[in-house]
């Protein structure tokens, strides 16, 4: 993709020149929000997305360090490994991964959190945003539903606001119908990715397809 924008400086720069500069500008080239898309945002969980989150494998963090920089991430474990203390109140155990602990340095940074949850074959999502910290207290992480190990820490979340997502969006991205997914033959491999962002002379596919399963097998642990 090409585009002409006449600005030296990079790709992004030139795209900025023109940008939206505030809410007004971006409102004026959308319709507003019907009531209800206003309305089912509220401050704390009902009965029934309590009940959802029970029923997540997968949730997905956003956060951002004191400067702004954001990062998503996912997490996943059984169905209900994120706990729901009360109505203002969840809890995400560690578990195993790559060790950088990106998300909980920025919530050590900023106290905040943004939440989607998803349910495999199931195309409405639901977010959940509030104040966050990182919790290490004993009879907190012996109540919680461990994805390997035992948690070292946990993420808690004080929800702020709740909302349901409408299904477009996986909809439209056909998140749960295999025979729409793009062919894995036309999508670089992971090793492929892990190869080029390592750039390490000597380095194989082979050596990393090694490595990753070895990981897998040892994803509980």
């Amino acid at each position: 993709m090409t585009i002409d924008t006449g600005v030296a400086g990079s790709l992004f720069e030139s795209l900025r020149a023109d940008a939206l500069t505030g809410p007004d500008q971006l409102r004026e080239l959308y319709p507003p929000p019907g009531p209800s898309a206003l309305r089912k945002e509220i401050d704390r969980l009902t009965e029934e997305t309590r009940a959802l989150i029970g029923c997540s494998s997968l949730v997905f963090i956003g956060s951002a360090d004191a400067e702004g920089r954001a990062d998503v991430t996912p997490r996943g474990g059984p169905a209900g490994f994120v706990s729901v203390l009360d109505e203002r109140t969840v809890v995400i155990p560690d578990a195993t991964g790559n060790k950088r602990l990106d998300t909980m340095q920025n919530v050590l940074q900023s106290g905040r959190v943004g939440l989607l949850f998803l349910i495999p074959g199931r195309p409405t999502t639901l977010r959940v945003n509030g104040r966050a910290c990182v919790s290490a207290r004993p009879e907190l992480l012996a109540q919680l539903t461990p994805v390997g190990k035992p948690p070292v820490t946990a993420i808690v979340v004080q929800v702020e606001q709740v909302y349901p997502h409408c299904p477009k969006s996986l909809m439209r991205a056909n998140a749960w119908q295999p025979e729409r997914w793009v062919p894995a033959e036309a999508q670089p491999t992971s090793a492929e990715v892990t190869l080029a962002q390592l750039n390490m002379p000597g380095l194989t596919t082979d050596q990393i397809e090694e490595a990753e399963r070895e990981s897998l097998r040892l994803r509980y642990e």
